[in-house]
């Protein structure tokens, strides 16, 4: 729904449905409930996630058409996507498969094109930009040597570059902004903010200047075509992880004139372990789960940061020396606390404070996909947590 601080919604991510007609099925019995609580009296946007095939299903003519009516008919209207998980992200183990197809391959680029073309249909008159949130180029742990590594990033920078002929294509046509968003995680190949940085600045940008000069744009038009249609995505959990200061990532943000294509209000797992170290270590092992990984980055007390690729690793390596841990597990964001562990919740309030003041992005979107994998204690309703966390947001924001 917009705002006065931007659209905001929930990343369809949470609904399973490889195949777009029970993704389809799920969203028409789930949404309206949302809707009606939420948004009753205006439209409701929706943060759509589409699997490969749902996306190849739904360029057929009369299914988009059936899509859009439902949509109009309901009040509802998509003006961003989740572009990261291709394949199924439910009820089977994800864990690094979520990075795969990675941007070094062409059925990756195939499929974003395909996201951007149905995006740019969907897309209200009166809503200017959309934006697809996509991977950090790929996994870090598939590349063992730093050669293979910057392999990867160069062959992934191509690959978006050449997305962003057809997304510049689209700008003509449509006069719509398209923008792909770039989302760090931990184990990432861009893991943060001053890897995002680096490999834009260093890699991106010289590779575009050469390939759209080849195409008759000089070096400052190539630089403002690719900064208009790649940004970043800042996912809070994420960001949260890597004890990221949100100050300074946007302060390096602005001073490389990059913008934020999207902001995903994400909570992470903290846990404190100056006292009762060994009962929250009982407490964190009820979110071991077989389907995602659980990156755990630890606050060592000596200020080094130690990083784990799943949470099984951290635990067996749990020792005194750990002062905090940061677990890579979306917990609900309308909480603080889970028993005697916390979550990150307050880097999401700081950072709504920030954009309050500085209007970092138009897009905000709720991303918490774990609710099938919560402990059981936790696991409610999902169209109300979904309410409930909207309306924490909406309270948040509305805060003078």
């Amino acid at each position: 729904m917009k705002t006065r601080f931007g659209h905001l919604t929930f990343c369809t991510n949470i609904y399973s449905g490889e195949e777009w007609s029970e993704h389809f099925d799920i969203l028409k019995n789930c949404v309206p409930i949302v809707k009606k609580e939420i948004s009753a009296n205006q439209k409701f946007g929706l943060g759509l996630r589409l699997a490969n095939k749902a996306s190849i299903e739904l360029m057929d003519e009369n299914k988009f058409n059936l899509f859009k009516k439902w949509l109009d008919d309901n009040d509802l209207y998509v003006f961003t996507m989740n572009g990261f998980p291709y394949g199924s992200f439910h009820h089977q183990v994800v864990k690094d498969n979520v990075h795969s197809p990675d941007w070094t391959k062409e059925s990756r680029l195939e499929y974003t094109i395909r996201l951007f073309h149905l995006l740019s249909k969907m897309l209200p008159e009166d809503v200017k930009e959309g934006g697809i949130s996509t991977s950090p180029l790929s996994y870090r742990h598939w590349w063992d040597t730093e050669e293979a590594s910057l392999n990867a990033k160069i062959s992934s920078a191509q690959n978006i570059l050449k997305l962003i002929d057809e997304l510049a294509l689209l700008h003509e046509k449509t006069t719509k902004v398209l923008h792909l968003d770039i989302e760090p995680e931990p184990d990432g190949l861009l893991e943060n903010s001053t890897e995002f940085l680096n490999w834009y600045t260093n890699i991106l940008l010289p590779l575009g200047r050469e390939y759209f000069n080849k195409k008759g744009l000089t070096f400052l038009q190539s630089e403002e075509l690719i900064k208009r249609h790649v940004q970043l995505c800042y996912d809070v959990c994420h960001f949260s992880i890597e004890y990221e200061n949100p100050e300074n990532v946007l302060e390096s943000l602005k001073k490389e004139k990059i913008k934020i294509g999207k902001i995903q209000l994400s909570s992470a797992l903290k846990i404190d372990f100056s006292n009762d170290s060994q009962l929250k270590i009982e407490e964190i092992k009820k979110f071991e789960e077989p389907t995602y990984l659980h990156q755990v980055v630890a606050k060592m007390k000596n200020g080094d940061l130690n990083k784990y690729s799943d949470l099984p690793e951290a635990l067996t390596k749990f020792n005194e020396d750990v002062l905090e841990w940061r677990v890579h597990f979306h917990v609900p964001i309308f909480l603080q606390n889970y028993g005697r562990l916390n979550s990150t919740q307050s880097d999401i309030s700081f950072l709504l404070e920030i954009h309050k003041s500085q209007s970092i992005s138009q897009h905000l979107e709720i991303e918490t996909y774990t609710w099938d994998v919560l402990p059981n204690e936790l696991k409610k309703d999902m169209s109300q947590s979904i309410i409930r966390e909207l309306n924490w947001v909406k309270e948040v924001l509305e805060e003078k």
